[in-house]
């Protein structure tokens, strides 16, 4: 299916030259002189290899059309992660390379969503947020509560992002599977 440039998701598999992608991170870049474009960060769907690729927004992508199915993680096999579909209870793997970083998310029995190309997984839908426990950051100081400051902060599966002064490790917080961010404390 034709899609306009403009509207790549993460998430998506499209075909470009012949070959399925990934797409795992876009930018709209509009420069001060000339038209916008679109940047597209994307990893091969049969070799995991990274590619970035540009367009110009009105320029048209195929979208592959695919299958999307409930299923939960079980556990990590050497470099293999194994889900299970929730309908079937077929279970099957998929590269740890092919989720990049989104792999450190994943937690026994987490349900996911995982598409399916011509019967083959190729991408897996984390849900938006995640809890998780803080493992290192720094102590709050007197008087930092007045500004609107972040400090970093380490979680427990060894992603950095930033939480509020008043947040200390041992803690329980909930992040943003989308870009790391510090969402709430966990109650």
């Amino acid at each position: 299916m034709k899609q306009q440039a403009n509207q790549i998701r993460p998430g998506w598999v499209i075909e470009n030259n012949g070959k399925q992608y990934l797409v795992t991170k876009i930018n709209i870049i509009t420069p001060g002189k000339g038209g916008a474009f679109i940047q597209v960060e994307m990893r091969g769907v049969d070799n995991g290899l990274k590619t970035e690729q540009r367009w110009r927004t009105a320029d048209t992508v195929e979208k592959l059309m695919s299958e999307e199915f409930d299923c939960t993680y079980l556990y990590r096999d050497g470099d293999n992660l194994c889900f299970m579909n929730a309908e079937t209870y077929d279970q099957f793997e998929i590269a740890a390379e092919m989720m990049g970083d989104k792999a450190l998310y994943l937690q026994d029995n987490m349900p996911v969503t995982v598409n399916f190309i011509e019967g083959k997984p190729v991408s897996v839908n984390l849900p938006p947020h995640v809890t998780l426990t803080i493992t290192e950051t720094e102590p709050a100081l007197k008087n930092q509560t007045v500004t609107s400051s972040y400090k970093p902060a380490v979680l427990e599966n060894g992603i950095r992002t930033t939480v509020p002064p008043f947040v200390n490790a041992g803690e329980k917080i909930v992040v943003s599977t989308e870009d790391n961010s510090y969402v709430e404390r966990a109650k």
